[in-house]
């Protein structure tokens, strides 16, 4: 035992979920080989807690199957940090780029915190499938914790082999939970944001990375959402407008999702909204690592359906789908 024990010491070895494992986000995996017919694959991002509350974000796999079926993927035993091609320092922060090995299963990859930002926590990346000219690339905006301060951050990458990982400006970017629009709005980027801890609104931006201002769009009204609201990951384009999923936070930290559609053209608008929730914590999984919470940083379309991964109590993860014709009654009009 001692001999392990001092092999993991000079190892580094760290145990990087043994707390929690939570607040997912999905998107298309890139690459669709071995899909089911009718079905996709797909890539879960989840936030894990080691110990010393240290936040790193690890991947799954997994496909869909044509009547909405979700598998994940057998994950693999050990997990690796990656290598750093590139480190910039500038005057809001580092700008690092990493690569790991390609013929490591994406279970295998770890983003651990590297930069002084975020050491002490990469936490809830909302990962969304960006297209532009016809390209495809994917970000995540996510919180960086550093032990005394919080600021929002932003990864890149094509492949989920190699990140670039960037801090973002600007006075939007000094809170939690913003969540980037699939494609540019009249020429710009767009952002839901929540500047003020309370409410929501939206951002546009000339530049990916520099974020001022913005539209309050969102306040709360309804009682399981009275403290606070959120966003929870980036907008799904449909023929209606964009759907928005939201965490409402009411009576007893109670945290709960629903829904909000705006406008497809002027996003500031909004349509309709869940009175009620879509989903909130049940009775029987109130105890976690965080209690009475249910919580998910990014859903899916998938043919009519939206596929919904969520975390329990902060503790674990499951899934959900739901058909869109569907979720779209369970809204009011506003």
């Amino acid at each position: 035992m001692q001999r392990q024990l001092v092999g993991a010491y000079f190892l580094h070895e760290y145990s990087f979920e043994a707390s929690a494992l939570f607040n997912p986000s999905i998107v298309v995996h890139p690459d669709q080989t071995g899909a089911p017919p009718g079905g996709c694959r797909f890539i879960l991002s989840l936030r894990a807690v080691g110990e010393g509350h240290i936040s790193s974000l690890t991947f799954r796999s997994g496909t869909i199957s044509a009547d909405g079926g979700v598998s994940v993927d057998p994950t693999a035993r050990l997990a690796s940090i990656p290598d750093v091609e590139s480190w910039t320092s500038g005057p809001n922060g580092d700008d690092v780029r990493v690569v790991f090995p390609a013929d490591e299963d994406i279970s295998e990859r770890i983003l651990f915190p590297i930069t002084a930002s975020q050491s002490h926590g990469i936490e809830d990346a909302r990962f969304v499938e960006f297209m532009e000219e016809g390209q495809r690339v994917y970000y995540a905006t996510y919180t960086a914790y550093s032990g005394t301060a919080i600021c929002s951050e932003l990864i890149e990458t094509s492949d989920f082999v190699s990140f670039r990982l960037s801090p973002l400006s600007g006075n939007a970017t000094k809170n939690k939970g913003m969540a980037l629009f699939p494609r540019k709005i009249d020429g710009q980027y767009a952002m839901i944001a929540r500047q003020d801890n309370e409410n929501l609104y939206l951002v546009q931006s000339n530049c990916l990375h520099n974020w001022d201002g913005g539209v309050a769009i969102m306040k709360p009204q309804y009682p399981w959402e009275f403290v606070q609201i959120g966003n929870c990951g980036s907008p799904i384009e449909l023929d209606e407008g964009w759907l928005l999923l939201t965490h409402g936070v009411g009576p007893v930290r109670r945290y709960s999702i629903g829904a909000v559609l705006l406008d497809k053209t002027d996003p500031s608008k909004v349509l309709a909204r869940s009175k009620e929730p879509l989903v909130r914590p049940n009775p029987s999984e109130r105890e976690g690592y965080v209690p009475n919470v249910v919580y998910t940083c990014g859903v899916m379309r998938h043919g009519e359906r939206i596929v919904l991964p969520y975390a329990v109590s902060d503790t674990f993860s499951n899934f959900a789908t739901i058909p869109i014709a569907q979720l779209l009654q369970l809204m009011e009009p506003v």
